[in-house]
């Protein structure tokens, strides 16, 4: 039996897009992504926002901090960004205006939570859009994810695997505790940078049930290698290049059946 191609997730500023922007997200959407990933914090008033960082200049060279602004005062700010090789400038979009275009396009969103107070003003959007199906929630460490069971033990998380516990610990023992920390938070999978998985983390997450989301793959050959493993998901800013492999391969694949 053919293994299904993984689920291809946009990552945010996809396609040289600015991060966590309307423009990301609608462009992962055109291209066919399965799932959108993109970032999230809260205003000072409680706001569910898309944005990686707290601390942003203005267009005009003003520091601002999100966590300290309300959304009142956010509203048509221009920012200026100069990130992971993008410069240019931006406002500042909210989580609902996500949501309402994932949920539009029949698709899954990955929220990258940045902060805990991020759990609970998320948590009220997904209710509101009657997203709980539609969303995975992520940035969860072993404490971030046990708040989200504890507070909202419904809604889907996957947990973040600490690059540190592998780099500090046995692969086989970082395996083993990554897997026994996702299991008691009742996590639905491992988000995984994608140098560190190995087919025994793979392994021992099927062990378990884990499905292993393989980010931030931007090269070709790592996405085919990815794919070959089996991994659930792989996250890239090349959304149409692995696009394009899963035709190809789809289309080899029939060829084959015909």
């Amino acid at each position: 039996m053919t293994a299904a191609f993984p689920l291809i997730t946009a990552h945010s500023g996809c396609m040289d897009t600015l991060d966590n922007t309307l423009s990301s997200i609608e462009t992962g959407i055109r291209l066919g992504a399965d799932i959108i990933e993109e970032d999230v914090r809260v205003t000072r008033d409680g706001i569910a926002v898309l944005a990686h960082d707290d601390e942003w200049r203005t267009e005009d060279g003003r520091l601002i901090h999100i966590s300290e602004m309300s959304m009142a005062e956010l509203q048509g700010l221009v920012l200026s960004v100069d990130y992971a090789g993008k410069s240019g400038t931006m406002t500042i979009a909210r989580l609902d205006e996500m949501l309402a275009r994932v949920q539009a396009a029949g698709i899954t969103a990955n929220l990258d939570l940045k902060t805990d107070d991020s759990v609970e003003a998320a948590a009220a959007l997904i209710h509101h859009y009657k997203m709980a199906d539609q969303v995975l929630l992520t940035g969860c460490g072993p404490d971030r994810a046990m708040l989200v069971q504890q507070t909202h033990p419904e809604l889907k998380k996957l947990l973040n695997v600490d690059m540190e516990l592998f780099l500090t610990q046995e692969y086989t023992d970082a395996v083993r505790r990554t897997c026994e920390d996702a299991a008691a938070a009742a996590c639905i999978g491992l988000n995984v940078p994608y140098q560190l998985v190995r087919e025994e983390l793979l392994e021992q997450a099927a062990a378990r049930s884990l499905p292993v989301f393989v980010w931030t793959v931007n090269e070709e050959t790592w996405m085919e290698r990815f794919a070959s493993m089996g991994v659930a998901s792989i996250t890239t800013r090349n959304v149409d290049a692995l696009g394009r492999l899963k035709r190809s391969l789809t289309t080899e694949i029939t060829k084959v059946l015909e």
